[in-house]
């Protein structure tokens, strides 16, 4: 039986979604959650074999919250299944949001799998058992489109710029919150401009989060 934990903060949709995956004969639904910050804690208590995970949550976003796990089996030692070899759990991103820079960034964080909300459940539940073997799972017109568009271009500084300067925040506010000067932050801010052929920074952030850089 494949134990998987399922984070989608739509209580309509992670409820359909538990429902369906409840009645595959192999699969069974162990935990649930609503928002990005409570990965971890899900994660530790329940002890998935599979989490699918949402990009868009509140609080940490389903990326942010992958990158973060990362970081941490890259420091610990990996806990494994017998008989796959992978670290637990298999993460599988299941967005609507279709994006090939979330797809970089994702396979990039460790995901197993990568999925749009418009597949059936029956390839959902076939992606779950071939994370659960080892295998890696992504939807293949996302794949094709990754490798069309090549990597991102903004630097890890240019990406917290672009982001801290959301909602038109001041430069000054910007580098105090990074501890840089206005001066760094503006070379930065232009810079990630320029690579986005973008007129202005909301015109980069906009096209950033277009592409699923940021």
């Amino acid at each position: 039986m494949i134990r998987i934990a399922v984070v989608e903060d739509q209580n309509l949709m992670r409820s359909a979604l538990i429902s369906l995956l409840d009645l595959e004969d192999d699969i069974t639904v162990i935990g649930e959650a609503g928002s990005g910050d409570e990965v971890a804690e899900l994660i530790a208590t329940a002890n998935p074999d599979v989490v699918l995970l949402d990009i868009e949550l509140p609080g940490k976003t389903g990326l942010e919250a992958l990158e973060e796990m990362s970081l941490r089996h890259d420091r610990e030692p990996a806990k494994t299944t017998e008989g796959t070899g992978h670290e637990i759990p298999a993460l599988i991103i299941v967005t609507t949001f279709g994006r090939a820079g979330y797809l970089r960034r994702a396979m990039d964080a460790g995901a197993r799998g990568f999925l749009v909300k418009d597949d059936p459940v029956e390839t959902l539940a076939e992606a779950i058992r071939q994370v659960a073997r080892g295998e890696t799972v992504v939807d293949p017109l996302l794949a094709a489109q990754a490798l069309s568009s090549g990597e991102n271009p903004l630097s890890e500084r240019e990406v917290q710029v672009l982001v801290a300067s959301d909602e038109g925040a001041p430069i000054a506010d910007v580098a105090e919150a990074l501890h840089l000067s206005p001066s760094t932050v503006r070379n930065y801010m232009s810079s990630a401009i320029g690579k986005l052929g973008a007129r202005n920074r909301a015109e980069a952030l906009s096209n950033a989060r277009r592409e699923g850089w940021i």
